[in-house]
C-alpha cells in the first residue's frame, strides 16, 4: 500500500468563486508593484540630481545599484520564503522598504543615497521572491492569467502616481527642489504603513503548508476561507476525491543541485523563462530609467516639466495588463506573449530610426515608447506569471528568483550604458544602437515564447508543473 498523501487542498482552492477574499489577496500583495513603481519614478526622476550635484552617468549609476539590490534581495528571500512561509517574508521585505525608502529621503550625498537606494532593492526583490508564488498558489486559474497580469501591471499606477505628483514636488516655484525630491522618497513608506496592516490579515498559502507538512493547518486556512466565502453568499459544490493530489515532501536543495536540476530536467521552462526575463527587463530599464535624460538632453525639456510627458506613458503601460491581461486566458499564453514582445519591439526599432534621423518631437517620441510598452507591459507581466506556473512548488520560488536576478543583472547594466551614451551630447548613433539592440531582444524573446511556451489557460498550477 503506498504510504503517499493525498489532498484536496488545491482542488479546493482552485474551484473557489472571485470573492472579497481575492480582492484583499490583490491588494495586499499587488501594492507591492504599486510601491515599486512608485520608488523607481522618484529616482527615475532625478530631482536629487542637483542637490547632490551629480552627472548623467551617476545618475545612471542610481538606478543600477538599486536593480542589483534587487538582484541580492530575490536570491536571499526566496530562499527564506521557501523555508519559512510566504507569509513571515513579504511581511519582512516590506519593512525593509519602509525603512530604507524613508532613510533615502535624507540623503545628503552620493554614498549616502546609494547605500539606502541599495537597501530599498534589497526590499523590493524580496517582494518580488515572495510574492509572485502566493498570488499564483492562491487565486483560481479561471482568473489567474489576468490578475496576475494586472496586478504586475499595477507597477504603472505606482509609476503614474509618482509622476503626478513629482509634477508637483519638482516645480521650483512651488517647492523647493532640494526639499521636493525628499518629499517623494518619504510617500513610499507612508503608503507602505498602510499595506503592512492589511497583509497582517492574510493567510499563509496552502501549498505552502502541505509542502511543508502542515496538513491540518492547510486545511484550516481553505476551511476559514470557505466560510467566509459562503457567508457572503455563495454556495460552494463539493469537490469529489479524484482531484486528490499526491503531497510531495519539500526538500531544501542547494542552489548548485537547484540549477543542475533546472538545466537538465526542466530545459524548456529555463530557456522560455530566461528569455522572457531577460528581453523584458533589458527593454524597460534602458528606456525607464533614462527617459529623463533623454528629454532634457536631446529635446531640452526642463526637469520639472518631464513629468508631463512621462503620465501618459505611464497610463499606457498600465492600460496594456488591463486591457491585454483577459487575452491570456482566452487567445492563450503562447500567442499572446508573442504577439506582446514582437509588436513592442518592431515599435521600439521603429521609433529609433526615427529618433536617429531626428524626425520625432517630445510628444511624437513619448507617444512612440507609449505605443510599445503598451505592449511590453503585458508581455513583462506574463514573464513573471509563466515562472510561477511552469515550476513545481518545491522550485517555483527559487525559480523566480533565479531568473528575477539574471533579468536584473542583465537590465541593471541597462541605465549605467544609455547614462554614458546619453553623456556624450547630441550625438544619436549610439544611443539609437541601443535602442534597436533591446528591440531585437524583445523580438527573438516573443518567438521564444511562441514555440516553447504553455498553454497554461485556465489550468490548475499541477496540471501545468506537476504535483506539490
Amino acid at each position: 500500500m503506498s504510504s503517499t498523501k493525498m489532498s484536496l487542498v488545491p482542488a479546493r482552492m482552485d474551484r473557489l468563486p472571485w470573492t472579497k477574499f481575492h480582492w484583499m489577496v490583490v491588494i495586499g500583495l499587488g501594492a507591492a508593484w504599486i510601491l515599486d513603481g512608485l520608488e523607481a519614478q522618484i529616482a527615475a526622476s532625478a530631482g536629487f540630481q542637483e542637490t547632490l550635484q551629480m552627472t548623467a552617468t551617476e545618475v545612471g549609476f542610481t538606478a543600477s545599484i538599486y536593480l542589483a539590490g534587487q538582484v541580492i534581495g530575490a536570491l536571499i528571500f526566496a530562499r527564506l520564503s521557501d523555508q519559512l512561509g510566504r507569509k513571515k517574508i513579504f511581511i519582512a521585505t516590506l519593512g525593509i522598504y519602509l525603512f530604507s525608502g524613508g532613510m533615502a529621503g535624507f540623503s545628503f550625498s552620493l554614498w549616502f543615497l546609494l547605500i539606502f537606494r541599495f537597501i530599498s532593492g534589497l526590499g523590493i526583490g524580496g517582494e518580488h521572491a515572495a510574492i509572485n508564488a502566493a498570488i499564483d498558489e492562491i487565486i483560481p486559474p479561471k482568473y489567474r492569467g489576468h490578475a496576475s497580469i494586472a496586478i504586475y501591471g499595477t507597477y504603472w499606477g505606482g509609476a503614474a502616481l509618482g509622476a503626478t505628483i513629482n509634477s508637483f514636488l519638482l516645480d521650483p516655484s512651488i517647492i523647493p527642489t532640494e526639499i521636493g525630491w525628499r518629499i517623494g522618497f518619504f510617500l513610499g513608506p507612508a503608503l507602505g504603513f498602510i499595506i503592512i496592516f492589511l497583509r497582517r490579515h492574510l493567510p499563509e498559502s496552502p501549498r505552502w503548508l502541505l509542502s511543508h507538512g502542515h496538513v491540518n493547518e492547510a486545511e484550516q486556512v481553505v476551511n476559514d476561507i470557505e466560510v467566509q466565502i459562503q457567508g457572503q453568499g455563495y454556495n460552494l459544490s463539493e469537490v469529489p476525491k479524484s482531484k486528490r493530489i499526491p503531497i510531495v515532501p519539500y526538500k531544501n536543495l542547494h542552489p548548485t543541485e537547484l540549477i543542475k536540476i533546472l538545466l537538465t530536467k526542466y530545459p524548456r521552462q529555463t530557456l522560455l523563462s530566461f528569455s522572457l526575463m531577460v528581453a523584458q527587463s533589458f527593454f524597460y530599464n534602458a528606456i525607464f530609467f533614462a527617459y529623463v535624460l533623454v528629454l532634457k538632453n536631446f529635446y531640452y525639456i526642463p526637469l520639472d516639466s518631464t513629468q508631463d510627458f512621462f503620465l501618459p506613458f505611464a497610463i499606457g503601460n498600465l492600460a496594456g495588463p488591463l486591457i491585454l491581461g483577459p487575452l491570456f486566458d482566452t487567445i492563450g499564453r503562447r500567442k499572446m506573449i508573442f504577439a506582446t514582445y514582437s509588436t513592442a519591439g518592431v515599435v521600439l526599432a521603429s521609433s529609433a530610426v526615427l529618433f536617429y534621423q531626428g524626425i520625432l518631437s517630445p510628444t511624437t517620441q513619448t507617444l512612440l515608447w507609449s505605443i510599445s510598452f503598451f505592449f511590453a507591459s503585458a508581455g513583462a507581466s506574463s514573464a513573471y506569471l509563466t515562472i510561477s506556473e511552469i515550476f513545481p512548488l518545491a522550485l517555483r520560488n527559487q525559480a523566480i528568483s533565479y531568473f528575477f536576478a539574471i533579468a536584473q543583472i542583465t537590465g541593471a547594466i541597462a541605465p549605467a550604458v544609455f547614462g554614458i551614451l546619453i553623456s556624450q551630447g547630441i550625438y544619436r548613433g549610439s544611443l539609437t544602437l541601443g535602442y534597436l539592440l533591446a528591440a531585437c531582444v524583445m523580438i527573438i524573446a516573443g518567438i521564444i515564447g511562441l514555440f516553447f511556451g504553455f498553454d497554461a489557460e485556465g489550468k490548475s498550477l499541477e496540471d501545468v508543473s506537476g504535483s506539490l
